[in-house]
């Protein structure tokens, strides 16, 4: 390949280096989104801080793009060629329980991050699904399952440990103190500056929930649910924080019989308050009517993935998104939106909804890049799409459009989309979309200062950088 230092790269670090055609590379390229696949020309697998320097210096002095990846839940821009650092075997977790503060390498969990932090009585502002890297989903804001009480998973970041690609390749230890222009753009930025090997974030003390699902029979109720949910938004406590998602479930024996071939209207609730006042405050939904199964109980938070359940098997898909203003959506919208993601959709749609404001809305302690912090709702639809090794499946295309004729009724209410929940490419309309002008000309500005040769462009706004 004619690539400078392979072998020295071989003997520095304590993990694997892999290029195509050897046993394990096509392992660790492929992660949990598999529309697509990252197909680099060299894979580092990092086993510390050091191995990720390694990498990062080889494709400097090689002229190569880098791109990182932990889990590959998020996968956007896939590389082709340049240097992959995985980080999955960076799993290290250290609790400070007196200083209520984690420290998690680049490739912990969320659900392993919840179970050792449980052992404490504490918990992070972790999202819904626990196979999710906790550093990647931080990096791009975060929307919790405890964000209304507690905020964007961001706002509870203390320090970031970063490879940057300017000369030395140096692990920066990055701080409110020490770099805050940096800091700011790690909170929330998505990436894009370097590798980052580990956070230091705040924890915060919850031990029990009262929460799960709510599932109704969509086929029947599913307009209601959405307009009886958003209006009971209005007046609930910042300890609540709340979604609806709307699915079909395929008609197969491993979907539970009550569930089996139904279009369904499911609400996902987290309640940090106690459960009677919880049993009060969830009553007006109980109330719509056709309710399947009632789930909706006081658990440890080490149970909390139950309460949205995501798949966890990895498959391909594609994402589209919007934020959405305090109003949400008006009539119109949640008759039609419903109706262009429904049952009779080309191809299967997820379409859900996430209640932000509270401690979402509010300006963080630190500096951060966390745009549209006045959105009150969170719209965003997902469907699967052919992986590579398909023959047959959905064209990736025609769900991209599908999708925009989905949101394009609520597409006046919208302040801005939400970086976390963007799967696949993106163009760049979308891109800006996402951050501010002034935010993402800041973030680029940071961009040329840590890593001038344009290596880490695999991000979201890095979209039309060097290619």
């Amino acid at each position: 390949m004619g690539l400078s230092g392979l072998d020295a790269l071989r003997q520095a670090v304590h993990g694997s280096v892999l290029v195509p055609g050897e046993a394990g590379y096509d392992l660790e390229r492929t992660g949990f989104q598999r529309g697509d696949r990252h197909a680099p020309e060299v894979v580092v697998a990092a086993h510390s801080a050091d191995d990720v320097r390694e990498a990062v210096a080889f494709a400097r002095r090689n002229g190569l793009p880098v791109a990182v990846q932990a889990t590959g839940h998020g996968l956007g821009k896939a590389a082709r060629g340049g240097v992959l650092v995985s980080t999955r075997h960076l799993a290290g977790i250290r609790i400070d329980p007196e200083a209520r503060t984690a420290w998690v390498e680049a490739g912990v969990r969320a659900g392993d991050l919840v179970a050792e932090a449980a052992r404490y009585g504490l918990a992070p502002v972790n999202g819904s699904a626990p196979g999710v890297g906790m550093v990647s989903y931080t990096l791009g804001g975060g929307v919790g399952l405890l964000g209304r009480r507690f905020g964007y998973a961001t706002d509870s970041v203390r320090r970031v440990d970063l490879v940057t690609g300017d000369e030395g390749t140096p692990l920066r230890q990055v701080t409110a103190d020490s770099e805050p222009e940096l800091f700011g753009g790690l909170r929330g930025g998505g990436g894009g500056f370097g590798v980052v090997t580990g956070m230091e974030i705040e924890l915060v003390p919850v031990e029990q929930i009262f929460g799960g699902r709510l599932v109704f029979d969509g086929g029947e109720v599913a307009e209601d649910v959405l307009r009886v949910w958003q209006k009971w938004t209005a007046s609930v406590p910042d300890e609540l924080t709340s979604a609806v998602t709307l699915l079909p479930v395929p008609d197969l024996p491993a979907v539970p019989a009550p569930l089996r071939g139904r279009y369904l209207a499911q609400v996902h609730l987290a309640f940090t308050g106690s459960p009677q006042e919880g049993e009060r405050l969830i009553e007006p939904l109980r109330a719509i009517g056709s309710l399947l199964v009632d789930e909706v109980r006081e658990m440890p938070y080490t149970e909390c993935a139950s309460v949205f359940s995501e798949p966890d098997t990895p498959h391909g898909y594609r994402s589209a998104n919007l934020l959405l203003g305090p109003d949400g959506l008006d009539d119109e919208a949640r008759r039609s939106v419903p109706a262009a993601s429904g049952p009779e959709a080309e191809t299967l749609c997820v379409l859900g909804m996430r209640h932000l404001g509270g401690a979402f809305s509010r300006p963080p302690a630190a500096p951060d890049a966390v745009p549209h912090r006045d959105a009150g709702y969170l719209l965003y639809v997902l469907s699967p799409v052919a992986t590579p090794e398909e023959a047959e499946g959905a064209d990736a295309d025609a769900v991209r459009a599908l999708h925009e004729r989905v949101l394009a009724p609520a597409a006046g209410a919208a302040t801005g989309r939400n970086a976390n929940f963007l799967y696949g490419p993106q163009s760049r309309d979308v891109v800006r979309s996402v951050y501010a002008d002034d935010t993402a000309a800041h973030l680029a500005r940071l961009a040329r200062r840590y890593d001038p040769e344009g290596m880490f462009r695999f991000h979201l706004w890095g979209v039309g950088r060097a290619a």
